[in-house]
């Protein structure tokens, strides 16, 4: 049962880094809750109002907290278990689609705080997508440069471009019908958990209706262009791409039972990437006009895009955090950490690591040209810190990392 839990002023509920998996509704009292800013180091406090809840990210997500919860005035907060709150959260459908907005709001604004630390110049929805085709074109990926101006000519059928945007679409195709499939990447995977619950949940006859199925290569998605739709995928994988100032950067690998697409549907904004099928896909394909009665009438779809936001948005923070540190070796160092976060070993005693990433790999997680990430690799192979080879790389001790990054940053004993 839920519990009450009455606070004196001055005390912490929970500190910044805890584990804790409780999740606390305001009755009555203040609560402040404080936390430091990635990118400037400045203190961030936030309020709790009565009949807030506070905790959730942390909670849902399975990740330390990131704020400490101090009592300002005599506070009475009920904590609730995570079977509590999700009973709590799927018999509410006014707090469904209320916390699923603020998430996804939270989730855009670390987006436009990456974009702005690499300096990717925002463009109009039309611009945005004429220049995401010519990534494409330029990294030779011709069929989903075609995709994108097919998308582009039926959304604006009368742009004064259009002529000019036939024949790229010609030329694009004709290279593409040229350049042979070399080989299918789709793959089978093991489903996780929380992919099990979701197939289940959408394995019924009923859902057959809203299935689409892609080729190779083929885009489900553009970035820049109106959100009106969402999607989960059945079977297959789906890559996310995001173009930065001219070049196509790879953000993630979506695999069956994960949802994409969401986030437009929420805040009726561009899409932020552009997602591409990676071998045969399908997907069930939702639209705008459907989202809320889709997750108010199915509360454990609504917790699962919920606790997806909260996996989310901890990953952009993490990632975000590599971007905006400013010494090179501790920048490196950074994305190495976040690959063993990514990547748990089994036996912890063995600090050796091998990670299958490659330079640009680096390059893109740490939003550094190839170049200077070569030179700074380079610095660390001479330390004989890392091996480098053709498809991984070999840390001989991920501690090593752990002490670069806090001595670099001033992160010792903090």
């Amino acid at each position: 049962m839920p519990k009450a839990m009455l606070y004196t002023k001055g005390s912490i509920i929970y500190f910044e880094g805890d584990h804790d998996e409780r999740i606390f509704i305001m009755q009555k009292g203040t609560v402040l809750l404080s936390s430091t800013d990635i990118e400037t180091g400045q203190p961030i406090v936030e309020q709790i109002k009565s009949g807030e809840f506070f905790g959730v990210k942390s909670a849902l997500g399975h990740f330390t907290r990131e704020e400490t919860a101090t009592v300002l005035a005599p506070t009475v907060a009920v904590a609730l278990t995570i079977a509590e709150f999700e009973n709590l959260f799927c018999n509410n459908q006014q707090l469904i689609l209320k916390m699923l907005r603020v998430f996804s709001n939270q989730l855009r604004q670390i987006h436009r705080k990456s974009e702005s630390i690499l300096n990717n110049i925002q463009e109009d929805q039309q611009s945005g997508m004429l220049a995401v085709a010519k990534s494409f074109y330029d990294n030779e990926q011709y069929r989903s440069c075609c995709d994108i101006y097919l998308k582009f000519l039926k959304r604006y059928p009368d742009t004064p471009q259009k002529e000019e945007i036939a024949k790229l679409y010609s030329e694009s195709k004709l290279r593409a019908q040229k350049m042979s499939m070399k080989q299918n990447l789709s793959e089978k995977t093991e489903n996780t958990d929380i992919n099990t619950n979701v197939l289940k949940l959408f394995n019924l006859p009923a859902f057959e209706r809203f299935a689409k199925e892609y080729e190779p290569g083929q885009v489900i998605i553009s970035e820049y262009e109106s959100g009106d739709t969402f999607y989960l995928i059945q079977d297959g994988k789906v890559q996310l791409v995001k173009c930065v100032n001219g070049v196509t950067k790879n953000l993630d690998i979506l695999k069956h039972g994960e949802f994409f697409g969401e986030m437009a549907i929420l805040d009726s904004s561009p899409r932020s990437a552009t997602c591409v099928a990676i071998g045969d896909v399908k997907c069930l394909e939702f639209n705008k006009e459907n989202f809320s009665l889709l997750v108010t009438g199915n509360p454990q779809i609504a917790l699962i895009l919920l606790k997806l936001f909260c996996k989310r948005i901890n990953d952009q923070k993490r990632r975000f955090r590599i971007l905006v540190t400013k010494d090179l070796q501790a920048k490196l160092a950074d994305v190495f950490l976040m690959l063993d976060e990514m990547n748990p070993v089994q036996n912890t005693a063995d600090k050796q690591r091998k990670f299958y990433v490659t330079i640009a790999d680096l390059a893109h997680w740490a939003g550094l040209s190839q170049e200077v990430t070569r030179d700074e690799v380079n610095k660390l192979v001479e330390k004989r810190k890392i091996e480098v080879f053709d498809n991984y790389i070999m840390i001989s001790n991920i501690l090593d990392m752990k002490r670069t990054y806090d001595t670099r940053t001033g992160n010792i004993n903090k």
